[in-house]
Parts: C-alpha cells; sequence; structure tokens
C-alpha cells in the first residue's frame, strides 16, 4: 500500500480522487493530512479538525467484482475495523450510529465518507476517515470527542492509522472469502440504538418512532414501525435523532 501524507489540503476524498484519476494507479492508496480545510461528512455535512490533534485520511481500495448491491459491506468492514481499533485504545460505550458514524457513548469520535468510482462498473471505493484523537475543544460540533478526552491519554495519530488499516484488511478479508453473513451480523450487533425505541425524522420534518431491527444487503436501515410493520429507508429519507 502506498502512503501519501500531505501537510494539508482540502479534503483527503477530493485530493484522493483527483490523485487516482491523474496518475491511473493500481495499488492501494492512503492520503493522510496533518490538517484538513474542508473535510466533508456525510450529507455534506463540515468536519471539523484541529492540525496536527487528529487523524484525517481516505483509502483507495480497487473492489473489481465487488457487485454494486453489495457495497455497503466495505462499510461494515470499515465500521467494525475503526470500532476494534478505538476498543484496543480503551473507549467505552462504543456504537455504530447507521450507517459508519462511531459513537462513544452519544458523541461522535470518527466520521466515514465511502464514495464510489465507477470505471465500467464499480471499481473501487474512497474511504475518508476521520477521528478525533487529541483534540479538546469543538466549537462547531457539540456532540463531538475525542481519544483523548474519552482516556485521558495523547496519542499518536499515525500509529492508529497503522493499527487501523491492519484490522480493516481483516474485516476486507472476509468479504473476500464470502464470510457476509458473519461480517452482517457483527456490525448489526454494534448499532446504536438497535431494539431500541427511537426518534426519527423524514425530510419533511416529520417525526416518528421505529425500532432498528437489522441493515438490509444494500445498506438500508430496516425498522419496525407501528403494526410491527417492517420498512426500509435509505440514508436520504431519514435521521436517526438522539
Amino acid at each position: 500500500m502506498k502512503i501519501v501524507k500531505l501537510n494539508a489540503t482540502t479534503s483527503t476524498n477530493t485530493y484522493l480522487r483527483a490523485y487516482t484519476r491523474k496518475l491511473d494507479i493500481e495499488d492501494d492508496t492512503i492520503v493522510w493530512a496533518t490538517e484538513q480545510s474542508a473535510g466533508k461528512g456525510q450529507r455534506g455535512a463540515y468536519w471539523e479538525s484541529e492540525k496536527d490533534k487528529n487523524l484525517t485520511f481516505s483509502v483507495f481500495k480497487r473492489v473489481e467484482g465487488l457487485p454494486v448491491d453489495r457495497q455497503f459491506y466495505i462499510t461494515m468492514a470499515t465500521s467494525l475495523a475503526i470500532y476494534e481499533a478505538l476498543q484496543q485504545l480503551g473507549i467505552n460505550q462504543l456504537s455504530v450510529k447507521w450507517p459508519n458514524d462511531i459513537l462513544a457513548g452519544r458523541s461522535k469520535i470518527c466520521g466515514v465518507l465511502i464514495e464510489s468510482v465507477i470505471r465500467n462498473g464499480l471499481y473501487a471505493v474512497i474511504i475518508g476517515i476521520g477521528i478525533n484523537v487529541n483534540q479538546k475543544i469543538f466549537t462547531r460540533a457539540p456532540r463531538a470527542t475525542s481519544i483523548l478526552l474519552e482516556t485521558g491519554k495523547y496519542h499518536e495519530p499515525e500509529e492508529i492509522m497503522k493499527m487501523l488499516i491492519s484490522k480493516f484488511y481483516h474485516y476486507v478479508d472476509l468479504i473476500t472469502n464470502g464470510d457476509l453473513t458473519l461480517l452482517k451480523a457483527e456490525y448489526e450487533s454494534k448499532l446504536f440504538r438497535k431494539d431500541k425505541a427511537s426518534t426519527f425524522e423524514l425530510p419533511n420534518g416529520e417525526l416518528f418512532t421505529g425500532i432498528i431491527k437489522e441493515v438490509s444487503k444494500t445498506g438500508k436501515l430496516i425498522l419496525q414501525v407501528e403494526d410491527e410493520l417492517l420498512k426500509e429507508f435509505d440514508l436520504k429519507e431519514l435521521k436517526l435523532l438522539y
């Protein structure tokens, strides 16, 4: 795997997409920046990160042969790798807030943004990861936390990245070996608010109560709503409130 380290960039996902298009690389590649001025999150959200205090990087992972409708398994593998790495670092009360935010208690400690690279079908994915490591104050993200805030210990971001990549490839091997049922079960066992009555918001602002039961193979959230009815929702179709 090739690692490209930058002092600063707008977004590692944006940089990596341009980098791979320009060079047409074949190997898996990481772009790691010590400062991101315009980090991206889900739904176009801004990712707050102080220079040199956090881990912000993106991975270019080739996935030829993986059907487009199985792409969410990459999200599962990424989430589980981050969960396991943070658990090893002593973070408690971890969970995965669908589809791939990692929470410590009710505070966000890591965000993930996965984008597809299409070349005559699904060619690769670009996985952007932002982990709050040594930052203490968050002015634009009141529900954020960091490894330092949770453990009282400073950590070297590069060492966390190495640990995380190793765990990521362990879970990718499950996809390669066809152990998709195991991967899905592990992911669902870590879901925030699973099997608990929770409040959700629709795009029109309407609120409703549902219970997270599972996630479909394509990544849709399956909720039990009124009258025991099970209904699927895409990411753009609802928001899970705290």
